[in-house]
Order: structure tokens, then C-alpha cells, then sequence
């Protein structure tokens, strides 16, 4: 969780209030962070990887709270804190679960050691939940893990946005033979998140194919499996984003 008092420390150091949102972002770099809280003495008000993780509003500094500002990665060691609402928020789905039938004729052992997010997003594709969701029976997992975005623009409120070069990642990626289903999941009931998560990947995959992109927030909760699909309606706009269709299933 980002630290309040170290993030006041930045804003007052930077004098980031004084700054006009109206017109542009804030530049910001880590080693403007670094200045500011090196004299802090514990590791989570001066690490700025730390500092700069924001996933949740609730981890939203009150700082940036009260101003209704957000931080964005935009380079390499280099950030922006802009005017807007960087968030979306993750609504409940309705109803009892649809019971879903495995295409395994076997059971998975490994799937059931342990309690992570990956083992099982990995549980629901072997079980070809993803493809019945995505009604894709040609999805084949092809990505996985971090990697550096190319360049591109966007735009959040009135501000444009140059950015190259961050690092995303993805929980995991398939590709079928007329899209690519990119997948961000949770290991317990979220909330909201933050929409970078979706937004970067989205645009960084979108530039290396032609093929279309499509987003999907994944939950395991006990023994039911939510799937939300969402979609950006301006490839350009981060808070274009909108929900396409949810559903939650019990594997059988």
C-alpha cells in the first residue's frame, strides 16, 4: 500500500499542487521519490516500487485521494500523476453458478496442492472453461509472465499520455485463430482494480497483432469460478472501458 506520509513528503518537495492538471500531467521520476524519502526509515515509505504500487483506490495515498489525482508508469523509472479516475470497479455477479462439465477425463492432482491465482486460471483452461467462455475452442496459451510495452499515446480527461517501454504482466494470454484473450486474475473477491492493468496490456498486444483483443478479469472464490469480460470502446481512451458479459460457473 502506497504510504500517505511519504506521498505528502513528495507533494510538498515537488510542489505537485501548484501544478495546473487542467493543461498536463505531472512529470514525475523515481529518483525525484528517492530525494524526497530517502530519510524515511522503514522499507514501504522509501521504496518506490513499493510506493508506486497503487492496484486499489484504497491503496490510493490520501493525497491523491483528496485531489482526485492517480499515478500512471510511463517510462522506465518515470511516472505521471494525473487528474482522472483510474479505476473500475469489479461488480458482483448475480445468481447461482452455472454448473460446468470438465472436458478432462481425469482428475488433476496437482491442481489441488496449494491455493494460487495461476493454479487456478490453469485448472479452468485445462478444464477448457476459458474456451467455453470465449466460445473459442482453438485458444491455445501462448502468453505468460512480463514484458516491455511499445510506444503509444492515449488519453485520460482532457491530458494525453506518451508512454514506452513499462512493464506489464499478464496472468495469462491465449491465442486463437481470430483473437487474442489476455487474462488478468485474483485469488480472492476484488472489488476494483486498477484499469493500467488492463489498459497497458491491451494496447501493447494490439500493436504486435491484428488480430482482436480481448480482456478478461478472473476470480476463484471457494468453489465457484467468475469470469468478467471487459472491452475499451476508443482504443485511445484508458477510461473507455466497459463491461461485455460475466458469468460464474462450478467446475464438475
Amino acid at each position: 500500500m502506497a504510504n500517505s506520509n511519504s506521498w505528502l513528503k513528495i507533494f510538498e518537495d515537488n510542489k505537485i499542487l501548484e501544478h495546473d492538471f487542467s493543461k498536463s500531467p505531472f512529470y514525475l521520476s523515481a529518483n525525484d521519490i528517492k530525494k524526497s524519502v530517502q530519510n524515511f526509515i522503514n522499507t514501504a515509505e522509501k521504496e518506490v516500487r513499493i510506493l508506486c504500487k497503487m492496484d486499489t483506490r484504497e491503496s490510493l495515498p490520501d493525497i491523491m485521494k483528496q485531489n482526485g489525482l492517480i499515478l500512471l508508469p510511463v517510462k522506465n523509472g518515470y511516472y505521471v500523476i494525473v487528474k482522472g479516475e483510474g479505476y473500475l470497479d469489479i461488480p458482483e455477479i448475480i445468481g447461482d453458478a452455472e454448473l460446468y462439465n470438465t472436458k478432462l477425463d481425469f482428475d488433476l492432482d496437482t491442481s489441488k496442492i496449494g491455493n494460487s491465482e495461476m493454479q487456478h486460471l490453469d485448472f479452468a483452461y485445462a478444464s477448457s472453461l476459458i474456451r467455453t467462455f470465449m466460445n473459442d475452442p482453438s485458444l491455445v496459451l501462448t502468453i505468460r509472465g512480463r514484458k516491455y510495452t511499445p510506444q503509444f499515446s492515449y488519453r485520460i480527461g482532457e491530458n494525453s499520455i506518451e508512454t514506452e517501454g513499462v512493464q506489464t504482466e499478464v496472468d495469462a494470454g491465449y491465442e486463437g485463430k481470430d483473437k487474442i484473450v489476455l487474462i488478468e486474475a485474483k485469488n480472492s473477491s476484488t472489488k476494483n482494480t486498477i484499469i493500467r492493468q488492463l489498459y497497458y496490456p491491451y494496447r501493447q498486444w494490439s500493436e504486435h497483432t491484428a488480430k482482436k483483443v480481448f480482456l478478461l478479469f478472473f476470480e476463484k472464490r471457494i468453489d465457484e469460478y467468475l469470469i468478467w469480460q471487459y472491452e475499451f470502446t476508443d482504443k485511445n481512451d484508458y477510461n473507455s472501458i466497459v463491461l461485455s458479459k460475466s458469468k460464474k460457473y462450478k467446475i464438475i
